[in-house]
């Protein structure tokens, strides 16, 4: 065999070999894999490793006791009735407070990204009052708007508006000139381009803000809940507290982190859901 038959064979046997080898796709773009059950495992470790060290001495039930005796406690709070009642006191004022806060921030939040006499007037404003921790205004909502529910509502509608409004001109901030532009070459009004290329692209920094939000809403829905009220998750926390019921107070601490678990979950369906085109 000559050179060149040689070098023919091996360049036929390389390029054969380099039709049929698949190659490996690398256009995930750091994308994240949902791997099921970890984060299950992780708290079914903890769980065990609590009512392990709680059973055994290593931690003592007095300051922290066993999740069984929790869940116990979790139990006679449902058989009392007193359950639904926390629970229904505490999401309607969430729900209430949640929603009209970050609705009104999407409205100023848009206002401020895309108008600059807004923006000139109400972004000093905002940036002012945001940092005030929002727990601190509570006695002047209570001169303002009563004891009741009026105050609860108040400040956790005070502390969801201010991140959703920076996450929302933040987000328009952000959005691509350049695709403005097109909208514009293209004869796009400014509703269409807001409706078509703006909203959309500012849609995950709003939904991050939305679960600060939600986040702040529930910490500010507890301490509300602490001054005056008779029933609320809060208000339940409070009482267990003053009578030193540890199993009570945890069985509260864990209402309050389901609580959470499901608002991130809602957010989280709500972001696949919106945001499928990201994929």
């Amino acid at each position: 065999m000559s050179a060149t038959d040689f070098d023919s064979t091996t360049s036929s046997a390389g390029q054969a070999d380099t039709e049929t080898r698949p190659v490996p796709f690398r256009g995930g773009g750091f994308k994240p894999i949902d791997i099921r059950f970890v984060g299950l495992g992780v708290f079914v470790v903890l769980i065990a490793f609590w009512e392990w060290g709680s059973r055994s001495g290593f931690i003592s039930s007095l300051v922290l006791p066993a999740p069984s005796e929790a869940f116990e406690a979790f139990m006679d709070l449902a058989r009392s009735g007193d359950l639904g009642r926390h629970l229904a006191a505490s999401l309607r004022r969430l729900v209430i407070g949640f929603v009209c806060g970050t609705t009104l921030g999407l409205i100023v939040g848009m206002l401020i990204g895309l108008n600059s006499i807004a923006r000139a007037g109400l972004a000093p404003l905002v940036s002012a009052i945001f940092p005030i921790p929002k727990i601190a205004l509570l006695p002047l909502f209570i001169i303002w708007f009563g004891i009741g529910e009026g105050s609860k509502v108040a400040t956790i509608l005070f502390g969801s508006f201010f991140p959703t409004v920076i996450a929302t001109y933040s987000g328009i901030d952000g959005v691509d000139r350049t695709l403005i532009r097109m909208g514009q070459s293209f004869g796009l009004g400014r509703m269409a381009i807001i409706r078509k290329i703006v909203f959309p692209a500012t849609l995950p920094a709003i939904l991050s803000g939305m679960r600060i939000s939600a986040s702040i809403s529930i910490i500010l829905l507890v301490a509300a809940e602490m001054i005056g009220a008779e029933y609320g998750i809060g208000a339940y926390v409070l009482l267990a507290g003053n009578l030193m019921s540890t199993d009570q107070l945890i069985a509260g601490v864990a209402m309050l982190s389901i609580l959470g678990l499901i608002v991130n979950f809602l957010i989280s369906r709500a972001e696949k859901y919106l945001l499928s085109w990201r994929s």
